[in-house]
């Protein structure tokens, strides 16, 4: 990890990522896509990480997308593998076996709000700016965003967000579903920060099964969706976690995960 560009802290089961190109808004170059990656990339595979905080440095931009002065020094081939770079990277963040909070600091644009659409939840400053603005560029978004913001808020609504390239604050963020809620900027990694905490008091092995109930039964008809839960349920039956839980709430007292 280049420190310089993605900060990593970790405290209580919570890894906080912090995007550190303030001085271009945050914005999403080569190497902070790769650095962003890697640490996706370990996180799947660190049960001491419960939940994923996303944000960026400064008080101005969580992500104003692609790092426009870096795409005009690329040649046609360099910009297929951005695409094809961040397009996976959201692909992972979507499909991590942990839940992703984005904590929306500020300005939100094209990639930055497909960024926020990969994660799980949304917890958006009222100071943020957002929308899938690549029409404006002769261009469309190409990291999932004319796929999950439809999936989210709706077709027609998606369809006149891409197609006008609208910027919305974040009362409309939330009116319209993009955002899970809106909070006063000063307050945003502490709200962000208490709903990670409720999560990891939640069974690891549930909430990885749940995530996976969700993203993948979302995408077929509902009896395929009921037996894919079926099956995360049972994934669920023979672990110690579960009888953690009957046991805690028999005893009154506040179970203790493992993820086991």
């Amino acid at each position: 990890m280049t420190e310089e560009i993605l900060i990593k802290s970790f405290s209580d089961g919570v890894c906080r990522l912090t995007l550190n190109r303030p001085e271009v808004m945050n914005s999403l170059n080569f190497d902070l896509l790769h650095a962003l990656r890697k640490e996706i990339g370990a996180i799947r595979f660190q049960p001491e990480v419960r939940v994923v905080i996303i944000t960026g440095a400064g008080e101005k931009a969580f992500c104003s997308g692609a790092d426009l002065k870096e795409r005009r020094t690329l040649a046609p081939l360099q910009v297929k593998e951005y695409i094809l770079t961040i397009r996976t990277l959201f692909s992972e963040i979507e499909n991590l076996n942990k839940p992703v909070i984005a904590a929306v600091n500020g300005i939100a644009l094209g990639g930055g709000t497909e960024l926020a659409l990969a994660s799980d939840i949304r917890i958006v400053s009222e100071t943020a700016t957002m929308g899938l603005t690549e029409t404006r560029l002769a261009i469309i978004p190409g990291a999932g965003g004319t796929q999950r913001l439809p999936r989210l808020v709706g077709k027609g609504k998606a369809k006149e967000l891409i197609f006008t390239g609208k910027r919305i604050g974040a009362a409309e963020a939330l009116a319209i579903g993009l955002a899970n809620h809106v909070v006063k900027p000063e307050a945003l990694l502490d709200e962000a920060g208490k709903m990670a905490a409720m999560i990891c008091e939640t069974g690891p092995i549930a909430i990885e099964q749940a995530k996976y109930a969700i993203n993948y039964g979302m995408e077929t008809d509902l009896n395929t969706g009921l037996a894919i839960e079926s099956n995360a349920y049972w994934v669920c039956i023979p672990t110690k976690d579960r009888l953690e839980g009957l046991a805690a709430f028999q005893e009154k007292r506040k179970p203790v995960y493992r993820g086991e």
